[in-house]
């Protein structure tokens, strides 16, 4: 298994790295230097990249190797990915020479023994690296190499017709030969002190894949746990909490491109997910406070963005009848902002600050540093199974949701509110350890809370929109420079009436009876555990 953890850095920054007194205190000799061209291949339908593999012969100095990836996950910037590797002859790749090597239990091993698969292969992409490459050894004995890649990724240059596609690389790779994988992220940390540098997510491969495809970028959505009974609780929460961060890091890209909406959503969901994941295991360890700031930090940057879109995208546009002209008079305005916040977010995400964050929670993750700071109780709870923990943790919750939820019918919208933070978090839980229940027990609770939780984010939907439309008259001055006052005049008269118009439709559709019959559904339905 491979891992490494893979920064970008600007190429005006490599002289500050190759002068950073960390190489010269831990390396080990000096530098090699080497050009590398590389040749991926895959079919013309793409079988391998839909398999998440990447198949590639290199050349390096005279030798053709292949190297075969696969599987693993991406959390955080660190890459942990199945490899096999081997010389070969020439620039073609020897399927059988890989077909020996690798695992009977790795899926992609049967599909490159598909005489389809094999007959069908050709080059889809090459990249051209200048590579330096240091052998580091860390004070505490870890071995990791640190390589700077720079060149460049070109796909389409076969045929006379085809369009030359071309995109820059400059990135470190710091890849863990030996020791703990948490003295990636103390050298990572110490090289951020001297040189600006970002996580990055994808590999040469998928941003080849990407090129030679023509592939937009896509949202990432929380992929679901496969948990085992036979599991510690430690050994839960770190696969809850790579779940989340994979996420989080999975979004990165589209937030930093500061204009797609469900990219920060999904980043924002990813976040939240987490915050309820330390929530849940708080009892046994407890995150450091600089740390829990800072993810509060980057809540904040990325709930802005997704209130201003929720009002401009869905509130404001799904409004008719008398109020539809008030509404499309303060659309204009809400996007406006929408898009002045989701640059703020592309900012936050591709600051030193987010990069010291998340390198900063997986260095916590990998060390398990809470154990430096455990009772004898905990520890022992810890390393116990997890099905007890996971049946305790949501009897817990639906007991919290179950006692807020008591005069739901009646409440005040501060009141509400807590309602529908419990039954979130009642629904992270449940589907964070989902797969440790039958799931004919799981689905229907799944589903009765979510129907719940969609009528109670309506109501909150209203009262985040009403906030906003009290600031927005002010804040799109600001924004503009100057509007003239009439124009100023005119928005707070569309403001104020949307306002009320909202929240007589609020105060209709909490007293019309369906979040009376989700609540009544939601309390009939049977908890998992």
């Amino acid at each position: 298994m491979e891992i490494e953890l893979k920064l970008l850095l600007a190429p005006q920054d490599v002289p500050r790295l190759r002068a950073h007194p960390l190489l010269a205190q831990y390396a080990q000799g000096e530098p090699q230097l080497l050009r590398m061209h590389d040749i991926y291949v895959d079919t013309p339908d793409l079988q391998l990249c839909r398999q998440q593999a990447g198949l590639r012969v290199r050349q390096v100095e005279g030798r053709w190797v292949q190297t075969l990836k696969a599987g693993g996950t991406v959390s955080g910037g660190l890459h942990s990915r199945h490899e096999w590797e081997g010389e070969v002859p020439g620039p073609q790749p020897d399927l059988a020479a890989l077909d020996a090597a690798i695992g009977r239990k790795q899926p992609i091993r049967a599909l490159l023994r598909q005489d389809a698969i094999r007959d069908a292969l050709r080059p889809v992409f090459t990249t051209r690296m200048e590579r330096t490459v240091w052998q580091l050894r860390t004070p505490q004995g870890d071995e990791i190499e640190c390589v700077l890649d720079q060149g460049v990724i070109e796909s389409g240059a076969d045929g006379a017709d085809s369009v030359v596609r071309t995109v820059p690389v400059s990135e470190i790779e710091l890849e863990l030969k030996q020791g703990q994988a948490a003295s990636l992220f103390d050298v990572a940390l110490a090289l951020l002190q001297e040189v600006p540098l970002q996580l990055g997510h994808m590999s040469k491969a998928e941003r080849g894949y990407r090129l030679a495809a023509s592939q937009p970028l896509q949202a990432v959505k929380a992929q679901p746990l496969a948990l085992d009974a036979a599991m510690s609780v430690e050994q839960v929460f770190l696969a809850i909490a790579g779940n989340c961060l994979e996420q989080v890091s999975g979004n990165q890209d589209g937030v930093a491109g500061g204009e797609d909406v469900e990219s920060v959503h999904q980043m924002r969901v990813g976040l939240r997910r987490l915050r309820s994941a330390l929530g849940m295991f708080k009892s046994l360890l407890a995150l450091p406070d600089a740390l829990k700031g800072e993810l509060e930090w980057l809540g904040g940057a990325l709930g802005e963005a997704r209130d201003w879109d929720v009002l401009a995208g869905n509130t404001l546009a799904q409004l008719d009848g008398e109020a539809q002209a008030d509404a499309a008079a303060l659309a204009e305005a809400a996007h406006a902002q929408a898009r002045l916040k989701h640059e703020q977010a592309a900012q936050a995400v591709t600051s030193a600050r987010y990069t010291a964050c998340m390198l900063g929670l997986q260095r916590w993750l990998q060390a398990r540093a809470w154990r430096d700071n455990c009772s004898v109780r905990q520890l022992r709870r810890l390393d116990a199974r997890v099905s007890p923990f996971a049946r305790a943790t949501l009897r817990k919750d639906q007991r919290r949701l179950m006692k807020r939820g008591k005069g739901l019918l009646h409440a005040t919208p501060p009141q509400r509110h807590r309602v529908r933070i419990a039954a979130k978090k009642t629904r992270y839980a449940t589907e964070f350890f989902a797969s440790l229940f039958a799931g004919r027990a799981v689905h229907p609770y799944v589903g009765r809370l979510s129907a719940l939780q969609d009528e109670l984010g309506w109501l909150n939907d209203v009262q985040v929109a009403d906030r906003l439309l009290q600031q927005l008259p002010e804040v799109q001055a600001d924004q503009a420079g100057q509007l003239d006052q009439s124009t100023q005049d005119g928005l707070r008269l569309h403001a104020a009436f949307v306002r009320g118009y909202l929240a007589a439709r609020a105060q209709a559709q909490g007293s019309d009876g369906r979040m009376h019959k989700a609540w009544r559904r939601f309390k009939a339905a049977r908890l998992p555990a």
